[in-house]
């Protein structure tokens, strides 16, 4: 994905996705300052007041391959874009390059709009272009709530105990899923939004360790 596309989202309002930038970094940075303690937490394992610079750094550094960033930003004309309302990425395993672990995040005030589920499609895309077959989630599970709900999800998606995570692996669809598909993959990012932390390792700073877990 090389342009920027509009999206009408189910209610009417206008999203433009497209690839993340070096020079989106303020971007990334307030956008992030518009998520909840509760959200950063989620996607964090911690709630910074903002990203740090070695953060910025990192999530900045994408090669459109190995390192894939898709932004979402407000596409009304006239409208703030001066912070980006979400974005979706994966990583390529250097040790297993057929897989990338992935995550999603939304800010709060535009949560339950379909733009999570929006972005997914459109990561799902970029990786199929790449040659990635299987994203790998990372979830946190907090109590037996949230167990009892992963235990739920399809048994091709059952996780593994990693460093005192839930990892899953899932197989990406040989054809791009449509917008009522409610497969594992959307299951897994919807239940994120419920409270499952489906986190991103890869950040500095985005580990059990780091944050005392």
């Amino acid at each position: 994905m090389d342009e920027a596309t509009i999206h009408r989202l189910a209610d009417g309002g206008l999203v433009r996705t497209r690839p993340l930038r070096p020079d989106d970094r303020e971007k990334l940075r307030n956008g992030f300052a518009r998520m909840s303690p509760e959200s950063k937490y989620r996607r964090f394992f911690s709630a910074p007041a903002t990203l740090s610079e070695a953060a910025l750094d990192y999530l900045t550094a994408t090669d459109g391959r190995n390192h894939v960033a898709i932004g979402a930003e407000r596409g009304e004309e006239g409208a703030d874009t001066s912070y980006g309302i979400g974005i979706a990425r994966f990583v390529r395993l250097a040790e297993d390059p057929g897989t990338a672990e992935a995550a999603v995040a939304v800010i709060d005030e535009m949560q339950h709009r379909g733009i999570g589920r929006l972005l997914l499609r459109e990561l799902i895309k970029a990786a199929c272009e790449c040659e990635i077959t299987t994203f790998v989630c990372h979830v946190l599970p907090e109590n037996d709530a949230v167990k009892s709900l992963l235990h739920d999800l399809d048994a091709d998606a059952t996780p593994q105990l990693e460093d005192g995570l839930l990892t899953y692996r899932v197989a990406l669809p040989e054809t791009l899923p449509d917008e009522r598909d409610e497969g594992t993959m959307y299951r897994i990012f919807r239940l994120a939004a419920k409270g499952v932390q489906v986190i991103f390792r890869r950040v500095p700073g985005s580990s059990p360790e780091s944050n005392g877990r």
